[in-house]
């Protein structure tokens, strides 16, 4: 108590700022944790201490420079003076609102990535105009964030005029000043780097402390948005002493084995369905569907079970199907640095066979840079918002709506030269979850606004294909169906970690050329381009890291978050992180909580676990050496 009075009061008001900051991060946390309660399970006050202690560490980073601004050695006169404290109340109010903001806008964005946000976000937001589409939608739909945000603005103003306050005292000599200085610049460096470490403390330090179900909620969103930039290289890797030694478990220079189940020349359609959740498919549930075509449509269809996507987002489904290259790394394929890598993509090789290729979406034309990564791998045509050219049919966010969109895709298709390879990325079901006047009563309703936008989707694809098959095309196509990714969700069960990346995926042929029933081989996006290579009885050496449906090699899926691996295998799923194996799941059962059989299925997770590390490996060694083709 004697130390503490003897202290400088402006080293006491420091202390107080950054307990209030400390205090606010905590509940914005309490917030993030209440909004999205569903996602996380069994915790515990140990993981709020956690979480605390990252709060620390990221105040130890963000307010460093307030410390050497507000803490300056400087003689009485200029720390009096009115511009000198002006400009250090508003580093102060700028620092503590922007990490407010951060930690309050992941409260909804988390329900679409499952993740706390990185740089990478500013990346995905500024490719086209989705940001400036989007904005006042936002605003309007998450208005109590909003008013959150204003709150603790007022708080915070009116707290740091009380936390700033100070005495008719005496300022110590510059020399004191300068020691004290000295010694809480010190003591914010050592915090920042997260105490005696050899490394700063990172986003894949938390799988030390609790569970990898349990990151985004110990983590703040400013830790993580400060750790991903410019953090966009891939690390090397050696599980393995040589590349020819990673072969023995898996290699992406593949050869297509044809299968002669089609006629040669059978034109490919791939439906990509927006957001489309297993938990709104009746086909996929025991209980209310909000997708009746679809479901009949799967009666028809060989259905995959076990169906995966590669990312927990849209702008990582495209290069997953087109490119058979997963996002296995913090920023998306399309956005990082290795974007402009010589890959072959599917279109690009089935132009060598004959194959004229569109890619339609009626977003609107440069959202999140598809039409430029469609036209960078090998697509003829890209078919958006501006070509469909009417405004009237549009969400005034997004774009053009599905029931509008599809039906039309499908006349157009007809325009392309057989055989074809046509796409057609869905809308409407997508944040805000627009539903025309007129459809409103056709929809179905659930507990969610996503609920009726999947009916809406569900109807526009009906539409889709009650004009196909007027076609001349129909009858000689064969479609590959699937969701880009998992959506936002409210119910417990789907944001578990088995079902974080689950989603619909089926072949269908009208002929029935293709058997008809349930898998339960694991299939994820990146085994399209293997699979329609085969079935196109196309004979090509090429570059993948899926496997086709038909080849003989083991079925695995494997996607990335936040420093952990999913990898799924049989009907088990790995979690790996920190360059070991955690957990193990068996993500067909449907169970809340989750029982962890790690122990109990060594010899499994050993294997899983060697060929995981062969992919990892081979992943970061091509990517960085621009070795994604075959040469």
């Amino acid at each position: 108590m004697q130390l503490l009075k003897k202290t400088p009061v402006k080293i006491v008001n420091y202390g107080k700022q950054l307990g209030f900051v400390w205090l606010v991060m905590t509940l914005t946390r309490i917030f993030f944790h209440s909004f999205n309660q569903q996602a996380f399970t069994d915790v515990t006050p140990y993981d709020y201490l956690i979480g605390a202690w990252f709060d620390a560490v990221t105040i130890g980073l963000v307010f460093l420079p307030y410390a050497i601004v507000y803490l300056a050695p400087l003689p009485t006169n200029v720390q009096q003076h009115k511009i000198y404290k002006f400009f250090y109340t508003l580093l102060f109010i700028v620092t503590t609102l922007v990490v407010i903001a951060l930690n309050l806008m992941d409260i909804e964005y988390f329900k679409y990535t499952s993740k706390r946000s990185t740089a990478d976000l500013f990346s995905i937001l500024t490719a086209g105009s989705d940001l400036k589409q989007l904005i006042t939608t936002f605003i309007t739909d998450f208005w109590f964030i909003i008013l959150i945000f204003i709150a603790l603005l007022f708080v915070t103003f009116k707290s740091y005029k009380w936390l700033n306050r100070s005495k008719n005292e005496e300022m110590p000599s510059i020399l004191k000043q300068t020691i004290y200085y000295v010694v809480v610049l010190g003591c914010m460096i050592f915090i920042g780097r997260g105490g005696i470490v050899f490394k700063p403390v990172g986003v894949l330090d938390v799988a030390r402390y609790v569970n990898s179900s349990k990151t985004a909620l110990v983590l703040n969103t400013p830790f993580t948005m400060l750790k991903s930039i410019g953090n966009e290289e891939l690390e090397r890797v050696n599980y393995y002493s040589s590349i020819e030694e990673t072969e023995k478990y898996f290699n992406p220079v593949q050869q297509s084995h044809p299968q002669h189940l089609l006629p040669s020349g059978t034109n490919v359609v791939i439906l990509i369905l927006e957001s489309f959740g297993k938990e709104f498919i009746g086909t996929y549930n025991e209980g209310k569907s909000y997708t009746p075509f679809l479901d009949s449509l799967l009666s028809e269809s060989l259905v995959f079970d076990a169906g995966f996507a590669n990312g927990k987002k849209s702008i990582e489904a495209v290069p997953s199907i087109f490119a058979s290259i997963p996002s296995l790394q913090d920023n998306p394929y399309i956005s990082s640095q290795y974007n402009s890598n010589r890959i072959v993509g599917l279109p690009e090789l089935l132009k060598r066979h004959g194959y004229e290729s569109a890619f339609y979406h009626g977003a609107t034309n440069g959202s999140m840079r598809f039409d430029a990564f469609a036209d960078y791998i090998g697509f003829d045509h890209y078919i958006g918002r501006k070509e469909y050219n009417n405004e009237k049919h549009t969400d005034k966010t997004w774009g053009v709506l599905d029931e509008y969109f599809n039906p039309w895709t499908a006349k157009q298709i007809g325009k392309l030269k057989q055989p074809f390879l046509a796409t057609l990325f869905t809308l409407s079901s997508h944040h805000p979850y627009f539903v025309p006047e007129h459809r409103k009563k056709e929809v179905i309703e659930g507990p969610q606004p996503l609920c009726a936008s999947i009916s809406y989707g569900d109807l526009s694809l009906r539409l889709f294909f009650e004009e196909a098959k007027k076609q001349p095309w129909y009858e000689n196509t064969v479609f590959f169906i699937c969701a880009d990714h998992t959506p936002g969700t409210v119910t417990p069960l789907y944001n578990l970690q088995t079902q974080l990346y689950q989603i619909p995926m089926a072949i269908y042929h009208p002929g029935g050329k293709i058997e008809k029933g349930r898998s339960k081989k694991v299939f994820q996006q990146i085994d399209i381009y293997p699979t329609v290579l085969d079935l196109l009885n196309i004979e090509e050496k090429f570059y993948s890291f899926g496997n086709s449906y038909y080849s003989t090699t083991d079925r695995f899926s494997i996607s990335y978050l936040e420093g952990n691996y999913f990898f799924a295998k049989n009907d088990k799923l790995l979690l790996f992180s920190k360059n070991q194996a955690r957990n193990l799941y068996v993500f067909s059962v449907k169970e809340n909580p989750l029982i962890d059989v790690f122990s109990e299925n060594r010899q499994e997770v050993s294997q899983m676990e060697a060929k995981l590390k062969a992919i990892i490996q081979r992943y970061n060694r091509d990517l960085i050496e621009n070795k994604t083709a075959v040469r």
